[in-house]
């Protein structure tokens, strides 16, 4: 079997999992990492590292995952295919229990640790042999002092050392049963959102990270006979801010030689998951989130931590009533992301000096009986209204006004299972009880709020017939959005610095 992991790792086209459909209710966005110039332009400095899963098993069986890779990508892909196979090739099925599938988790989680170390055995062995074999002929000799073969020997040795050295945190989610369960291992984030029929999100994080400021960890890593104290000033352990983590084999063989954890009685840093579930999913309208570290701090670098989970849930919702498929909404969102952060850094405000680089960044999205936008319709051809805050200020005043737009989510078509079902609604009328999250952005800084603010019919909008509008004389189509009630309290709120600019509004 050693042998096997082995093959795998030198062959990166070959997959465990390659007859497994990928699940359909489901969308993926990433984005890599980049660190910004003074000129504001961004440079890749590595290859991605992340990785991600999301398969569809036997017997209802849906497997989704958020890798984050460091010193490589080795050990995140490793493990989003070796947990794969040791959790869907026969391992689940619908008649195990709650402790089963959590004794099932964490098995996998160990196999996986175990599996990864196996196929470094031989670079191990290597990185030995050569050392036992440069050390004593070249101690306290410089690399340029070095005979040719010595030479060779020592670069040899660096790229084992980066063989070895890499690891990466894991989060996966497993639905069975209609049943959520969470395995998370080091900083990725999981969030639930949850419709209620009168439009408002419940946003649940599920989990924390296992970080240097968890006082759960802390607690954990002080009964092995570590300092919390330190390990918290430190903020980072070997340069990653996980506790808990795949792969690493410094971290875990070599502890007893860094400073920070010589004192452990046993390995601190740990490949064990932290469980949560089962949560039922019955009857639950919204979508699940899996974040990478890297697109979390991204967002809280630019706007804080405050909001961000709301945040996250607001441009989700926003891109899904939009987008037409998941993979779109969560490219979307990540370019969201991506652009706040940088738009942060070139504004030179006061976060700016948090937002010099970002990490690579992945966002997997499924959805639990929520509806995609219907390219085939127009916005106002059906029906749900999903209230939209347009904040805006104006340089001269220090007021703030917040105009509530609507987007109209088409409902003709409901995405049920990954397949379309008709709707019986007739066409153009809105759904009451059953809208979809919605997102009210509060501030010129763009935190935001889970809100069930309510637009009523959908009146900014010009209702039109199913038939296409034919352009005028001009070429132009009539718009969609009738903007007066905006101008009317633009002009309310902004009357005297507009008026001796001639007024805002249509020309």
């Amino acid at each position: 079997m050693a042998a096997q992991r082995r093959n795998f790792m030198q062959s990166p086209h070959q997959s465990w999992t390659d007859d497994l459909p990928l699940c359909q209710m489901c969308g993926v966005g990433t984005a890599p990492n980049c660190a910004y110039g003074s000129d504001g332009k961004g440079t890749q400095s590595h290859p991605n590292e992340d990785g991600h899963l999301r398969f569809r098993g036997e017997d209802g069986c849906f497997l989704y995952g958020v890798f984050n890779g460091y010193d490589g990508s080795r050990v995140a892909s490793f493990a989003s295919q070796c947990l794969t196979a040791e959790l869907l090739l026969g391992q689940l099925n619908s008649s195990h229990t709650d402790n089963d599938v959590r004794r099932i988790l964490t098995q996998a989680f160990d196999v996986v640790e175990k599996s990864y170390f196996e196929t470094i055995d031989d670079a191990l062995a290597e990185k030995a042999h050569l050392s036992n074999y440069l050390l004593p002929h070249n101690e306290n000799v410089s690399f340029h002092q070095l005979s040719p073969q010595s030479q060779k020997v020592q670069e040899r040795l660096k790229e084992l050392e980066q063989e070895v050295s890499g690891g990466a945190t894991a989060v996966v989610a497993l639905i069975l049963n209609n049943k959520l369960y969470i395995a998370n291992v080091g900083t990725n984030r999981v969030l639930l959102c949850k419709s209620s029929s009168d439009g408002q999100n419940q946003v649940l994080q599920i989990g924390r990270p296992h970080s240097t400021d968890n006082e759960d960890e802390l607690q954990r890593l002080a009964a092995l006979g570590l300092d919390s104290a330190r390990i918290r000033q430190a903020a980072q352990i070997s340069g990653q801010s996980s506790t808990r983590r795949l792969g690493d084999y410094p971290v875990k063989f070599n502890y007893n030689e860094i400073d920070l954890l010589s004192a452990a009685k046993t390995r601190p840093v740990v490949a064990e998951p932290e469980i949560h579930g089962s949560l039922s999913l019955d009857g639950v309208t919204g979508f699940l989130l899996l974040m990478s570290e890297g697109l979390i701090n991204a967002l809280e670098s630019a706007h804080g931590p405050e909001q961000a989970n709301q945040e996250i849930v607001a441009m989700v919702a926003a891109e899904l009533a939009q987008q037409t498929s998941l993979e779109a909404v969560a490219q979307s969102v990540v370019e969201r992301v991506k652009r706040l952060h940088h738009d942060v850094y070139v504004s030179g405000r006061q976060r700016a000096t948090y937002c010099s680089r970002h990490e690579d960044m992945t966002l997997l999205i499924r959805t639990l009986n929520y509806p995609l936008a219907d390219a085939a319709l127009t916005p106002t051809q059906g029906g749900r209204i999903y209230p939209v805050s347009v904040p805006y200020s104006n340089s001269q005043s220090t007021s703030k006004t917040s105009v509530t737009l609507s987007l109209v989510m088409p409902s003709q078509s409901t995405l049920t299972n990954g397949t379309n079902t008709a709707s019986t609604l007739e066409e153009g009328t809105p759904t009451p009880g059953s809208q979809s999250p919605t997102a009210t952005l509060q501030s010129t800084n763009t935190q935001t709020q889970s809100s069930s603010s309510s637009s009523g019919d959908g009146s900014l909008f010009r209702q039109r017939g199913s038939q296409a509008a034919q352009p005028d004389e001009t070429g132009r189509v009539p718009p969609y959005v009738d903007f007066t009630q905006f101008y009317r309290l633009w002009g309310g709120d902004h009357s005297d610095s507009q008026s001796a600019q001639g007024g805002l509004g249509p020309q």
